[in-house]
């Protein structure tokens, strides 16, 4: 420092001869900071930059200019950029023109001015849930007053005018092996094989989401129709009246005396099928429960809107079904279905809110709504405002929807007849894609639908046309036999086999493909009408008459056929004993070695009974003689335990899988997904966090490393626990997944869900092989689900549970709904056998014996039945006085049931409250009995059939 003050300059020094002046000393300092950083090995590699997609950049830019230009009174269309970097306001305009039509634009390189909903981050979904996320699923209240930037995703009240591209041409590989345009062509369902005939209009139609060939319709006179296009008959007529008019609005009673015309806006089907909503042009939504023949159960009337109720839309945000409604008076209502109480009510937009989309994204519910004015708002389920903003192309009536695979369409007119019908991308931040072919429509909206992840299809110039959804060119357009009106609505059924056009003259065309024409016939015998159902007094006779249906392969049967135990001294039970607090049986499953049960109870705690090996049982296998010991490791540690999931016990879904050397065992009761140690109680990993939560497991015959996880969000999770990581995510089901099977001959994988749908997935390549959608029963056997014990009535009737077990030959497969049970092939997914339930209780689970000749079915009334596998025939019945004390309440029944793995006639059932029985034949018969005469006359009357391991064939 001394000789530092003997220069007239420091920088003459040689050491300090770099620093020249201040901003190659900064560079210099920078150097020597980093390098001084860069020593140091915590921080060394993590000084790079990180790498910021063109995305990322062009979001953030947009959501600058978003805020410089949100204050402005006037905001001029495409901002320039330079206006960040001044406190900018933008002049008053003269006069704003209209963008050209999308329609015009001839090449890609032309760009078209638009309020996009997803060029900013103002109209990311995907920001939307991110920041929901980040703060809890509330947005901060919007006050233009004192507003003020947190985080890059913020988001702004008003959109910028920004510039899209269209794309002409390309096709895009979602994940699926897309066949040729050619064959999707000829798949189209373009035949006409129906025609309905309607007393008025049809201005809106819904086909039921399981009962494929079920049409709900709303006309414009106020009727809605329930038909059966199998068929082509009425099944259930119902004109608009007010069911209770001294509970409503004096608007509406005023509304009705100056005018009382009433007109259907719109019909929709709840997602699980039991419920719809019928919306109309006064004041008024009401809900009904249908569930088979000619009865229509009322469940609530709502005097919703001041003025026409113009749309709704069924929505599960918390698992509790809402019911959401928009109207005239501009404003978006959510309903309690059950309580009818309103939950929310959404103001905001300027005009008549004509269309409602709710949908969830990344776990974050919320619901789109477009005004006549095409004023489009994005809403989550509080009361803290609209949190998007933007407008629809043509700024005219505008309906969106999803697809099945997360893809949002939108289809819309403007005042002006210009109609568009287009892809959003919500992550990027344009339109993905403007599809060409529609023409001018001054009238009304043109209609669209989605079927399949392929198809869109729009109402428009008196014919259906039909795009496939990664191509923008019309793929072909069809006048159904000519009559149709100029925007004839349109609805495909669940599978794309059907699609119901309305015509002139109040009609309705029924158009079909091959597959369709296959499920028209096949349910021609099998109606929904009531008609088909038997009657009351054959029932209480026990009577069932046997018809051998070649298109079902259903079989009943028509004299009391089956051997009935009612007495404990009939058969040989066991009930195991246990000092542990438990609740119901969730689950149960015998071990592989077949010296164990294993039970998970509804409050996550697993119980293991091993039998000992002694005189009466020198095997050490289970049995009725010997009661086995519940079973606790010598380490001293607690019994093997789930985590729960912060949800009502009751409603998760508790499951578990077995390895197939019992070493191992897999389970969830709403929580994170366990892997146990079954040798020593020992967790061994935990994985998977909810949501979503796990709804099934699976263990690869394999490998007992790949387990197949199904998901309460509707996807199947491929988990290598060798790696500990997902390897393949799966995508088919619409609603939770249920159960899973493998098919290790097969190499195949068949899941079955909620939906009432069934997969088969390629094991290998984990792709889809084949799906059906499963023939629900008659409905007017569904009214058995009312009277399930403590169960309430919308919540017993929303559970359409189904299971899967494939048979011993791996060829076939079991499945069991509360309705049904059925044996199917898993090559073409064809129904061999159906067996349908006539009593007055639905069935709460069923198995295999270990042969597969025989099917153990429980009863939700507590009896047990037990049926010959090959052609479904009832043979026993075991009641519950026959295993059950005396003395226990009557609401007690088996949740599952098991077959044990070596003894084809021994099974065990878990119960409601808590116990677990085995039960087995008596030694001296030696099997569960058939009665001989009846046997030989099943057989006999039975029609010529050839035998392929164990199942017959017409």
């Amino acid at each position: 420092m001394t000789q530092l003050m003997t220069f007239e300059n420091i920088r003459e020094h040689e050491s300090l001869s770099m620093y020249r002046d201040t901003k190659s000393a900064r560079k210099v300092m920078m150097k020597e900071i980093k390098r001084v950083i860069e020593a140091n090995p915590i921080f060394r590699g993590r000084l790079e930059f990180p790498i910021v997609k063109g995305e990322r950049l062009r979001r953030l830019i947009n959501q600058s200019l978003n805020w410089q230009h949100m204050q402005c009174e006037d905001p001029h269309q495409n901002p320039a950029i330079d206006t960040l970097f001044v406190d900018h306001v933008c002049d008053p305009q003269v006069c704003i023109q209209h963008s050209p039509s999308i329609e015009n634009n001839a090449k890609p390189s032309q760009t078209i001015s638009y309020q996009s909903p997803a060029c900013s981050v103002k109209s990311s979904l995907s920001t939307v849930a991110q920041y929901a996320s980040r703060i809890g699923g509330s947005f901060p209240a919007k006050n233009p007053a004192t507003k003020v930037i947190e985080d890059s995703d913020v988001l702004s009240k008003r959109m910028p005018i920004v510039t899209v591209d269209e794309v002409t041409s390309t096709i895009t590989d979602h994940g699926q092996n897309h066949i040729s345009e050619l064959a999707i062509s000829k798949d189209l369902p373009s035949t006409v094989i129906r025609t309905l005939n309607e007393g008025s209009s049809p201005v809106s139609m819904d086909f039921h989401p399981v009962w494929l060939t079920v049409l709900l319709v709303g006309t414009s006179a106020g009727e809605i129709g329930l038909w059966d296009v199998s068929c082509g008959g009425k099944m259930v007529a119902r004109n608009f009246n007010v069911w209770d008019l001294g509970a409503c609005s004096m608007a509406l009673k005023v509304a009705l005396e100056k005018d009382s015309h009433v007109s259907v806006n719109r019909v929709l089907w709840s997602p699980d099928g039991f419920l719809f909503g019928v919306a109309y042009s006064k004041h008024v939504v009401q809900l009904y429960s249908y569930i088979g023949g000619d009865e229509l159960d009322q469940i609530l009337e709502i005097d919703a809107h001041l003025g026409g109720v113009n749309d709704l839309a069924f929505s599960s945000p918390e698992g509790e079904l809402l019911v959401i409604t928009c109207g005239d008076d501009r404003t978006i209502k959510v309903w309690d279905v059950v309580s009818g109480n309103r939950c929310f009510t959404f103001e905001g937009h300027d005009a008549p809110v004509y269309s409602v989309c709710p949908h969830i994204k990344d776990n974050i519910p919320f619901i789109f709504s477009v005004s006549t004015v095409g004023r489009i708002k994005v809403w989550l389920y509080d009361n803290l405002g609209d949190r998007i903003d933007y407008d629809a192309p043509g700024l005219g009536c505008t309906k969106m929807a999803y697809s099945a695979d997360e893809r949002l369409f939108s289809c819309g007119t403007s005042k002006g007849g210009e109609s568009y019908l287009v892809e959003w991308d919500d992550t990027v931040g344009c339109f993905k894609r403007v599809y060409k072919g529609l023409g001018p429509n001054p009238l009304s909206a043109v209609q669209f639908d989605i079927t399949r992840n392929q198809l869109l299809a729009a109402g428009d110039d008196h014919m259906v046309k039909f795009w496939h959804m990664d191509n923008t060119q019309l793929l072909k357009a069809i006048d159904a036999d000519g009559g149709l009106p100029a925007n004839p609505h349109i609805r495909f059924n669940s599978d794309g086999t059907l699609l119901a056009v309305s015509s002139s003259g109040n009609q309705i065309k029924i158009l079909a493909n091959a597959n369709g024409l296959d499920l028209l016939q096949g349910c021609g015998n099998d109606s929904i009408d009531a008609s088909g159902v038997e009657s009351e007094t054959s029932r209480k006779n026990g009577n069932v008459a046997e018809v051998n249906s070649k298109t079902t392969g259903e079989a009943t049967y028509g004299e009391k056929a089956w051997e009935t135990i009612e007495r404990p001294s009939q058969c040989q039970s066991l009930q195991l004993c246990a000092d542990v607090k438990r609740t119901k049986i969730s689950k149960l499953i015998y071990t592989n070695a077949g010296d164990a049960i294993l039970a998970l109870t509804s409050n996550a705690i697993h119980l293991l009974w091993k039998w000992p090996q002694n005189d009466l049982s020198s095997s050490g296998k289970a049995t009725t003689k010997v009661q086995p010991l519940l079973w606790r490791p010598t380490s001293g540690l607690q019994l093997m335990s789930n985590d729960l999931s912060s949800t009502n016990p009751e409603e998760t879904m508790p499951c578990f899988a077995l390895s197939k050397n019992d070493s191992y065992l897999m389970s969830a009761s709403g929580g994170m997904i366990s892997l146990f140690n079954v040798i020593s109680f020992k967790t061994m990993r935990k994985v998977m966090a909810p949501p979503p939560a796990a709804t099934c497991l699976a263990f690869d015959p394999r490998d007992n490393n790949v387990v197949a996880i199904g998901m309460d969000d509707s996807t199947i999770m491929i988990y290598n626990a060798r790696l500990d990581k997902v390897t393949n995510a799966l995508a088919g089901h619409t609603k939770r997944v249920t159960s899973l099977a493998f098919s290790t001959s097969m190499k195949s994988l068949v899941s079955s869900g909620a939906d009432a749908q069934i997969f088969v997935w390629n094991a290998d390549e984990w792709k889809i092989q084949k799906s059906k959608a499963l023939q629900i029963p008659d409905g007017s056997k569904l009214r058995a689900l009312l009277q399930i014990p403590d169960g309430n009535k919308l919540r017993a009737l929303s559970d359409s549970d189904t299971h899967v077990q494939f048979h011993e030959d791996q060829l076939h497969f079991l499945i069991v709904h509360k309705t049904h049970l059925a044996i199917y092939e898993v090559k073409e997914l064809g129904c061999v056998n159906k067996w349908v339930s006539d009593s007055s209780e639905p069935i709460s689970h069923a198995t295999f014996s270990c042969d597969s000749q025989t099917v153990y079915a429980s009863f939700v009334d507590g009896t047990i039945g037990i049926f010959d596998a090959s052609v479904l025939v009832l043979c026993c019945r075991i009641k519950p006085s026959a295993y059950l004390p005396a003395d226990i309440s009557y609401t007690v029944y088996p949740l599952v049931i098991a077959g044990h793995p070596q003894k084809p006639t021994q099974f065990a059932v878990g119960l409601s409250n808590g116990e677990v029985h085995v039960l087995e034949p008596l030694e001296s018969e030696g099997e569960w009995g058939i009665l001989p005469t009846v046997k030989r006359n099943l057989e006999s009357s039975a029609p010529a059939k050839t035998t392929f391991q164990g199942f017959l064939y017409e």
